[in-house]
Order: structure tokens, then C-alpha cells, then sequence
């Protein structure tokens, strides 16, 4: 209706893994602006809109295969040392908004088993706790990924640059990516994987013992 604000523009990534007796399994997807984008299912990921070139999409995949596989071995690993006969479900979510006034709100939310876990600050590049209560694994988690640039400063640009710099293309009416961000769209995967490592250590390492 003309006296309502027109609504903003978004790009949605939601990756979940259900990690249970030492195995992970993988699927997600990501919509823009409502368009189905990309899919994640088991440890390939297709994309739907062509938002980069064959080539280069080629290379994300194999990068996304990467994480995918070193995470399953390292889930693997913990429940060698710490066995584990129950169900950990693990979903990222994150994403941005372009609002007409060109201003654009970026977020990063995790949870556990369907509980809000920990979430991404990201005008300041921080992991903050979101379960009710004190949670050793919460606190471990944010804790392990304060330490990396690519859990921090890397995901702060890419939600507040890349994932920015996307819907511009798509409100310009390119629908593609602009030079001004190299960065590949792909890397929210990534960084949703690197997470989860981050969740994985927590819940391993805590459940049974002292962080």
C-alpha cells in the first residue's frame, strides 16, 4: 500500500547439521530476496541463480567440500575420545537486509537443539552467548572463535561488505556481483562451517568434563 514502507531487500543463508554417533550430516540454503539461491545438500552445494561465473562457482564447491569434510573428521575424532549415543542438532543462520533509504542490517544466529546459542555482534566483530543461564559450552564456543580473524573480522566484512554489496547488484538490476567485493559469496558457508567447528570443540570437549 503507498503509506507502507517498501519492504527491504534480503539474503538468507540457514546451514544446519545433525551430528550423532560421530557422523554429520549437512543441508541448508540460502534465498535471495525470496529466491531460492543455493542449496547444501550432504556436503555438495549447487547454485540456483547464477551469481558467479561457472569457473569461479567450481572452485567454491571444492572449498565448501573442504570444510565440510575436515568438520566431519573432527567430529569424528571427538567422539573417539568422548562417545556420544544422542542427537546434537546445529543451525547457523545469517544473512542482510538493504532497506530502501540504503541503509542494510546484518546478522549471524546459532542454535543448539533448537535453543538460541550463541550470536554474532557485528558492528563489533563480537560472539555473544544466547542460552538461558550459565553454559560452559556457550562460553567455550564464543570463546574459540574470538581467536580468528576468519570467525571475526572475515565474517564481519563479509555480512557487513559482501552480503551488502549483493543486494545492491540485485537493486541495480544486475543481479551479479559488482568488483568492488572479490569476496566469494560462497564464504558465508564457509564461515557458518567454521562455526560449527567452534560448536563442535565446545560440545565434545565440555560434555563429560571441564573445558
Amino acid at each position: 500500500c503507498p503509506t507502507c514502507p517498501a519492504a527491504p531487500l534480503t539474503f538468507v543463508m540457514v546451514q544446519q547439521t545433525r551430528v550423532f554417533e560421530g557422523s554429520s550430516v549437512f543441508w541448508g540454503n540460502a534465498s535471495l530476496d525470496g529466491r531460492l539461491s543455493h542449496v547444501l545438500d550432504g556436503r555438495n552445494v549447487t547454485q540456483v541463480l547464477p551469481l558467479e561465473p561457472p569457473d569461479a562457482w567450481e572452485q567454491r564447491q571444492k572449498d565448501v567440500a573442504t570444510y565440510l569434510s575436515y568438520f566431519s573428521n573432527l567430529v569424528k575424532l571427538f567422539n573417539k575420545e568422548r562417545p556420544m549415543d544422542y542427537t546434537q542438532r546445529l543451525c547457523c543462520r545469517l544473512g542482510c537486509r538493504l532497506f530502501p533509504n540504503g541503509t542494510s542490517h546484518s546478522f549471524y544466529e546459532m542454535a543448539l537443539n533448537g535453543t538460541a546459542f550463541l550470536s554474532f555482534h557485528v558492528p563489533s566483530a563480537t560472539w555473544e552467548r544466547r542460552w538461558p543461564g550459565q553454559h560452559q559450552v556457550a562460553t567455550f564456543a564464543a570463546t574459540e572463535l574470538m581467536k580468528y580473524p576468519i570467525t571475526t573480522q572475515d565474517l564481519q566484512y563479509f555480512l557487513n561488505t559482501t552480503c551488502v554489496s549483493i543486494l545492491q547488484a540485485q537493486s541495480a538490476g544486475t543481479g551479479k556481483l559488482g568488483s568492488r567485493s572479490r569476496t566469494p559469496l560462497v564464504l558465508g558457508l564457509i564461515l557458518g562451517t567454521l562455526s560449527l567447528m567452534g560448536m563442535a570443540m565446545g560440545i565434545f570437549l565440555c560434555t563429560g568434563g571441564s573445558c
